[in-house]
């Protein structure tokens, strides 16, 4: 028997691609495995010892969020999925009613997430180790919610919105208050519809007829409202770009968590550290495009390592 579809969560990342002629498809770096190891603990302790006295970046992706219940897109359970591409948001309606309903259903779990022991883990890891900056690929804010002191959005929030036109910002909480009330049929089936939707990432769920759900125009100027999210095919903001350097430049090492490095927007910060000569620390279960480039590669789950990283700080 065939697999069920793959509930559609994330609209800022996956999208109505397959429904929009011609649309562009992405290719890119994907791990090709190395799922399940575990480095040993002399190889845990090392890493740490290569950054506990160095002021210390530290870059995340979405492995950080799994323990929160917030799938990730290269995982050993994840799914191929296209990207959405900025271009296809701005220039297709039928992909915009697809994305806000799906984003509409999903927001009921991923809106609900709340921090995991990685992000716990970290956030106490910061007590004892300087850290410049958290830089993170995630758009979940959770980071933030555990109590990071310093945290940059690479990719934007998805707690928010924004007009196109004009830049009026709206919180995503009102915008699903408005979308719900545009869309009363959907409010009924939101919970069952949900269920599905926390099997795959960005909050962005299997829903049918995608084609009559109603979105709104921004109520200042009428423009088009678009999640605070970098799509694919959209650059990050400049000055978010440029804060993310500042917390590398300021840095004498380089600590990678839960991300595959696939996209470029991660992998150019191992590679200005290795340019810098400095330590790059890389922890992921599962193999990473920034591999070749790590001074010490840890394999196992976030939780584990960054529980013994603090147990051998706290010892200090």
């Amino acid at each position: 028997m065939p697999d069920a579809p793959v509930p559609d969560v994330g609209g800022w990342f996956r999208s109505a691609v397959e429904h929009v002629p011609n649309a562009p498809r992405i290719r890119q770096w994907e791990p090709l495995g190395g799922f399940g190891r575990n480095s040993p603990d002399a190889v845990v302790a090392e890493a740490l010892e290569l950054f506990r006295n160095r002021p210390t970046m530290v870059l995340t992706g979405a492995g950080m969020s799994t323990g929160s219940g917030l799938p990730d897109y290269r995982g050993r359970d994840a799914r191929v999925r296209n990207p959405m591409t900025f271009q296809e948001f701005v220039g297709s309606d039928l992909a915009r009613r697809r994305y806000w309903a799906r984003s509409t259903v999903g927001w009921l779990t991923f809106g609900a997430a709340r921090p995991g022991a990685a992000h716990r883990l970290l956030a106490e890891l910061e007590e004892h180790v300087e850290v410049t900056g958290v830089v993170t690929q995630n758009v979940d804010g959770l980071h933030r919610a555990a109590g990071s002191a310093r945290v940059i959005d690479l990719h934007g929030s998805l707690d928010g919105a924004y007009c196109l036109e004009c830049g009026h910002a709206v919180h995503r909480q009102e915008l699903q208050r408005v979308m719900l009330q545009l869309n009363p049929e959907l409010e009924g089936r939101l919970q069952e519809l949900a269920r599905d939707s926390a099997t795959a990432p960005d909050g962005d769920a299997e829903v049918d007829r995608t084609e009559t759900f109603a979105y709104p125009a921004c109520a200042v100027c009428g423009g088009i409202l678009k999640p605070d999210v970098v799509f694919f095919g959209e650059n990050a903001r400049r000055e978010v770009v440029a804060e993310a350097f500042g917390t590398l430049e300021i840095a004498e090492a380089l600590v990678v968590l839960g991300s595959s490095l696939t996209v470029m927007s991660g992998l150019r910060f191992v590679r200005r550290a290795v340019r810098e000569s400095m330590p790059v620390v890389i922890v992921n279960d599962g193999e990473t495009r920034g591999d070749p480039l790590a001074t010490v590669r840890v394999h196992g789950r976030l939780e584990t390592v960054l529980a013994r990283w603090l147990d051998l700080a706290r010892q200090a």
